[in-house]
């Protein structure tokens, strides 16, 4: 989907349209952009950046706070059209997804004219655009899918493949992040021809196992399957304070707080797990995170929030002014098909 957020805003609030619309936190507060419209990214404005920072960029920006329910409304919408062609549909987040349309339920042979249906159908439906990227992998797919925005439609075919990659920018490569392509550039891997030029022994001992797959991609092999069950690996919940904060009794009150939300969640799923990590947040941005594995499944608050205030203690807060803290609990007892069993232990004594 094309600036998701903010074009749902801007659909159901005419006054909003072809003005730059910023969803996310307040620019008063720490908040920070989760959408920003096509309007608003001409004056430099992305996702993730400080709410702070866009409203310098653009004083005018309209500001609004997301509306999650609509929007995942919207998405099973969209998520509804995707079935009408195939069951092979990957959910990648609310507004994107990977579809396999090789089989599909309206027999079309084209790639081409299936995604061209689907973007007319969204339209019709929702009064949002989407754009679409048609390959035979994943990682081509992804690539192409960001070549139009917004409303359109690429296609990179098999003849086609090698040349386009070795074109390619390497911070167009999906996958890497502003860091590795930092890197990249400093040992002269601008593009994807530079990239294939290195051998896989010497990308392994520059990026470690991420060198396997930069090794590949940039060849064009991608042998990843549209899964459409995806098994979820962590429940957590994190919070940014309006004001970084010292007190540890306040801290470990929050914490006992946060571990009764993510036990409520854990509930709904009926899921369990043994591996708790707490997330912390100092001042200056500096992240650290602890982690302890139990012997056993648990999504009790009580437990959570015990072994989330141990960990605290190997950490600096209290000492360190802090701005966010968190909680996940991952190792879970989930599997495509729901909740696996748990082994149980034995009583010593009958």
């Amino acid at each position: 989907m094309d600036a998701f957020f903010a074009s749902v805003e801007q659909r159901d609030f005419p006054e909003h349209r072809n003005k730059p619309v910023i969803v996310g936190g307040s620019p008063q507060g720490r908040g920070v952009v989760a959408a920003a419209s096509y309007e608003a990214r001409k004056y430099g404005i992305h996702s993730a950046m400080p709410a702070s920072r866009a409203v310098k960029l653009c004083p005018h920006a309209v500001f609004l706070k997301p509306r999650f329910d609509v929007y995942r409304e919207v998405s099973h919408q969209i998520r509804d059209i995707f079935y009408q062609f195939t069951d092979l549909v990957e959910p990648l987040s609310l507004d994107e997804a990977y579809l396999d349309v090789t089989e599909n339920h309206a027999k079309i042979p084209s790639a081409t004219i299936i995604a061209s249906r689907i973007k007319k159908l969204v339209k019709k439906e929702t009064g949002l655009t989407a754009s679409a990227g048609v390959s035979f992998n994943k990682f081509l797919a992804k690539i192409a899918s960001d070549l139009d925005k917004p409303d359109g439609l690429s296609v990179i075919t098999p003849d086609e493949a090698e040349a386009f990659i070795e074109k390619l920018e390497i911070g167009r490569f999906h996958g890497v992040g502003k860091a590795t392509q930092t890197k990249m550039e400093s040992l002269g891997i601008k593009t994807g021809a530079d990239l294939k030029k290195r051998s896989e022994v010497e990308l392994v001992k520059m990026f470690g196992k991420a060198g396997h797959h930069y090794y590949r991609i940039v060849r064009g092999l991608d042998k990843r399957e549209v899964k459409p069950h995806r098994i979820r690996k962590s429940i957590g919940k994190e919070r940014t304070f309006s004001e970084d904060i010292s007190d540890l009794q306040w801290i470990h009150e929050f914490l006992d707080d946060l571990s009764g939300k993510i036990a409520d969640s854990m509930d709904k799923l009926q899921a369990a797990g043994k591996t708790i990590t707490l997330k912390v947040r100092y001042k200056n941005f500096e992240t650290v995170t602890r982690s302890q594995t139990l012997s056993h499944f648990t999504h009790a608050k009580e437990e959570l929030a015990e072994v989330a205030k141990n960990l605290l203690q190997e950490t600096e807060a209290g000492k360190r002014e802090v701005r966010l803290l968190g909680i996940s609990v991952s190792s879970l007892n989930l599997t495509e098909g729901g909740i696996i069993g748990e082994q149980l232990e034995l009583p010593l004594k009958f």
